[in-house]
């Protein structure tokens, strides 16, 4: 008697648990799914809000414009799931987080510096009358080009054209290593920040409510099969 009465017991929480309608929780699974997918929306439409102010301030910030940028765009990456579709040589690739992006403006002062400042040195250290020369030779090639192609100087464009004409002259040899001795690598000038694949952000929450939302339909649906199977058994034998 004690078995069959824990048998009874074990039916009715079973009953309990599996016990609804399947088409119900299918119901607020769908509901679910579409607001995860608004809210994973707005988390991109917000990262890419403060990946356009990280941009902004590198046309027109300073350094600690450009840092403080930064920082928001890396925060708020790093506690919210990114969903991103990046163009990657013609075709689309799914990543989590801000895809790659540079600091042209960024890099091009700097770089725009580093000339300056090894030409200074140049003169300081005796620079002579056909330095002078030669840089102002570089200057018109380089501006010439400037013009014809429509660069914003500072442009990288610029730069490279400006370290490849001094190049051509012996002479200016010494400029044009210290020039490429000071120019910064363009690696600090990258930045890819990655999201994880799962936080405990609104997004998040929802998406993990939606797994849960599965796993009983599975279980559900497993439980309702073993039913049936019994019941097959039990009515022949």
């Amino acid at each position: 008697m004690g078995g069959v009465a824990k048998k009874g017991k074990s039916k009715k929480i079973l009953s309990k648990i599996f016990g609804f309608s399947t088409w119900k929780v299918l119901l607020v699974l769908i509901l679910l799914c579409f607001v995860a997918a608004t809210l994973l929306r707005s988390d991109h439409l917000e990262m890419s809000k403060l990946k356009d102010a990280v941009m902004a301030a590198d046309a027109d910030g300073t350094d600690e414009d450009i840092a403080e940028a930064l920082k928001q765009l890396q925060d708020y990456t790093h506690k919210h799931i990114i969903f991103n579709f990046i163009d990657e040589n013609g075709s689309q690739k799914i990543i989590f987080g801000t895809g790659v992006f540079y600091l042209e403006n960024q890099y091009n002062r700097k770089a725009n510096e580093a000339l300056r400042a090894a030409q200074e040195k140049i003169d300081k250290e005796g620079g002579n009358m056909n330095d002078y020369n030669v840089h102002k030779k570089v200057a018109e090639v380089c501006d010439a080009q400037a013009i014809k192609y429509g660069w914003r100087y500072p442009n990288v464009n610029y730069i490279n054209c400006f370290v490849n004409e001094l190049a051509k002259y012996p002479e200016a040899d010494q400029l044009a290593v210290t020039a490429e001795a000071k120019l910064p690598p363009t690696d600090l000038f990258r930045h890819d920040y990655a999201s994880p694949i799962w936080y405990p952000c609104a997004s998040g929450i929802v998406i993990l409510i939606c797994l849960l939302l599965v796993l009983v339909i599975i279980f559900r649906i497993i439980y309702i099969i073993g039913l049936y199977i019994a019941s097959f058994i039990v009515n022949h034998t």
